[in-house]
């Protein structure tokens, strides 16, 4: 680069979040340039540098050593920018700008999507993406600022907030426990049509209420499975089985159709004991993600 050139520092930046997502379309979609201008930035930078900096592919994009080693030593350069104009952008006391937040599917369209509108009203200035998805979304690569997750066990990786803490337990209709009886141990659920989530083993282990004695294992047989609770709690309802579902679905049974079977008993390692709220380690948080983070400590507070 001659020393009259000006250095693209934009295009630069560009190939940082490239670095992040290796997709020409999601990088695009998050600076909101369209594809073909990224791709034409990009080589622009390679020419002004003089050497390759991405391989390109059908599938994906991947940096050459000579992008890897610039986007190692301008990356952090951006990120301490961007968290300088974060923390200038939040001296006015109120929140502003595009949040992206990213929840589970059935958690999200239960608990979190019906309070959304009572949040933007509040903050106006707010922007708000929400992706409701069952994948574990990788944050930083994928340029979301805050993910709720119903886990067993606080990360250490990344900032965390509780939202509140989460249970399983095993529930029918009474029009199932009519027709099929109502079992009074865990044993006896072998003879059970039982509706499951998607990859759960077939031996729940039970332990009773207050942790006392041994874990007692049954071996269930699943009438039904599926990757979505709200779904299972839907079959359930219908009485086709019992089911094991979080507690958050069976509070959206509003109508108090479900009958807790079993409640001297806790399911063990099923669903996840936590409602958190998780985003990438950095020296600011934007004043928007504390702001979601209160509301939904609210919500789920009255869950």
């Amino acid at each position: 680069m001659s020393a009259g050139s000006s250095t693209p520092f934009s295009d630069m930046h560009l190939l940082t979040v490239l670095a992040e997502t290796q997709s020409f379309v999601q990088a695009a979609e998050r600076l909101g340039i369209s594809r073909s201008s990224a791709s034409m930035r990009i080589a622009a930078l390679e020419r002004a540098a003089g050497v390759p900096l991405v391989r390109r592919s059908t599938r994906q994009v991947s940096l050459t050593e000579a992008g890897q080693q610039l986007v190692a030593e301008v990356g952090p350069a951006f990120e301490r920018i961007r968290d300088s104009f974060n923390a200038v952008h939040d001296l006015s006391g109120a929140p502003r700008g595009t949040l992206r937040l990213t929840a589970p599917v059935a958690l999200g369209r239960q608990h979190i999507s019906p309070s959304l509108g009572s949040f933007l009203v509040r903050y106006p200035e707010v922007r708000l993406e929400l992706e409701l998805t069952d994948r574990l979304v990788n944050l930083a690569h994928e340029g979301f600022d805050l993910a709720i997750r119903h886990a067993r066990h606080i990360p250490d990786n990344y900032v965390v907030w509780e939202l509140a803490r989460s249970e399983s337990a095993l529930v029918a209709s009474p029009e199932y426990l009519e027709r099929k009886g109502r079992p009074r141990h865990p044993a006896e659920l072998s003879s059970h049509d039982v509706v499951l989530y998607t990859g759960s083993p077939k031996s729940l282990a039970f332990q009773r209420e207050g942790g006392d004695g041994e874990p007692v294992y049954a071996d269930v047989r699943p009438r039904f499975t599926a990757n979505n609770s709200e779904v299972l709690r839907e079959v359930v309802l219908s009485g086709a089985g019992l089911g094991l579902l979080p507690d958050f679905s069976i509070n959206g049974d509003e109508k108090g159709r479900l009958e807790r079977v079993l409640p001297e008993w806790q399911v063990q390692g099923y669903f996840g004991t936590h409602i958190i709220a998780v985003r990438p380690f950095s020296p600011q948080v934007p004043l928007a993600v504390h702001c979601m983070v209160d509301h939904l400590r609210s919500v789920f507070g009255g869950t």
